[in-house]
């Protein structure tokens, strides 16, 4: 998408959350349009600590295989540093996509947080963590939810 923006983050081996959130919190306030979140796996746990500290108003969410933060069996033990995840509900619109055999977060454990946030959840089926290391590339399907989310949005 030509308006999108990435928000790149430092230390991917091991991920600091403070740093994560702040630079999360920066890129959206510095937003000139309208902010519409795309985050997947940590960008989930960023995106909700960041909330707070966002001045922006937001549109709404596409959330996509949240890692479960809480889990200490869940590897690698740096997730843990991102959780809990806040459990009020979102004051924006929001869809979860999750996968019932992904790695790093349990198909329950996503239905739990999505109906916290009052997020529309859509089961991914056995797609893994939905990322290149599950055989994903380009992904059509979720493009299409995507699209169609967005067109439910209040301009």
């Amino acid at each position: 998408m030509s308006t999108a923006r990435r928000v790149e983050q430092a230390e991917w081996a091991k991920p600091v959350r403070e740093d994560w959130v702040a630079r999360m919190v920066e890129e959206v306030n510095a937003a000139e349009k309208p902010v519409v979140i795309v985050a997947h796996s940590l960008g989930v746990a960023t995106a909700v600590h960041a909330l707070p500290h966002i001045e922006k108003k937001i549109a709404g969410a596409f959330l996509v295989a949240p890692p479960d933060v809480a889990n200490a069996g869940i590897r690698p033990k740096h997730l843990m540093t991102f959780g809990p995840y806040p459990r009020d509900p979102l004051p924006f619109p929001s869809l979860m996509v999750a996968s019932r055999n992904d790695p790093f977060g349990s198909y329950e454990h996503a239905d739990d947080i999505a109906k916290s946030w009052g997020s529309l959840l859509v089961d991914a089926g056995e797609s893994g963590h939905l990322n290149t290391e599950s055989g994903h590339g380009p992904w059509p399907e979720g493009t299409m939810v995507f699209a169609q989310f967005l067109s439910r949005l209040q301009p």
